[in-house]
């Protein structure tokens, strides 16, 4: 009986632990900031830095995304809202661009806001090795790192969590 106690407590233990968010530094993440002048990647707790990472950005990285093409990494307030593998960048979190303000200032204009801004990693080329696109702002308009810095992020933030984009 007390062998089964044992394996039932175990199992739980494990649950918990699996249903838990990740942590880092013995905290959980609950905002992205991204810093575009200064080219890095925060990850916070209650407004505290807990790692910092270099980024890349688009290819135009001055000012805010317009609209659709412009090559801008977006500014504001939005959501990693969902993940995925990417045969091109390895893994990628798409942030919720454009929010309500980013689409009525492309209606106010009459152009499309764009989409599918991402947070990614840098191609596997053989051409280009991955410390090429490391020092290069060469996106179309997303925040690319590292694919080891971008396989850490995966695992420490969870889908839902807040990223703000400054200039």
């Amino acid at each position: 009986m007390r062998w089964l106690l044992a394996v039932l407590f175990t199992s739980l233990a494990a649950l918990a632990q699996a249903n838990s968010a990740p942590i880092l530094a013995g905290k959980s993440i609950d905002k992205v900031l991204v810093v575009k002048s200064e080219r890095k990647l925060l990850l916070m707790n209650r407004g505290d830095i807990l790692k910092s990472y270099r980024i890349s950005l688009g290819k135009q990285p001055v000012g805010a995304k317009l609209r659709e093409g412009d090559q801008r990494t977006p500014e504001g307030f939005y959501w990693i809202d969902w993940r995925k593998t990417s045969d091109r960048f390895n893994l990628s979190m798409h942030i919720s661009y454009p929010n309500a303000r980013d689409a009525a200032k492309a209606r106010e204009k009459g152009v499309p806001p764009g989409g599918m801004i991402m947070i990614h990693g840098t191609p596997l080329d053989e051409e280009y090795p991955e410390w090429y696109f490391h020092t290069l702002d060469w996106t179309e308009g997303c925040i690319a790192m590292k694919n080891t810095d971008m396989r850490e992020i995966w695992s420490l933030v969870k889908d839902g969590t807040l990223i703000e984009i400054r200039p």
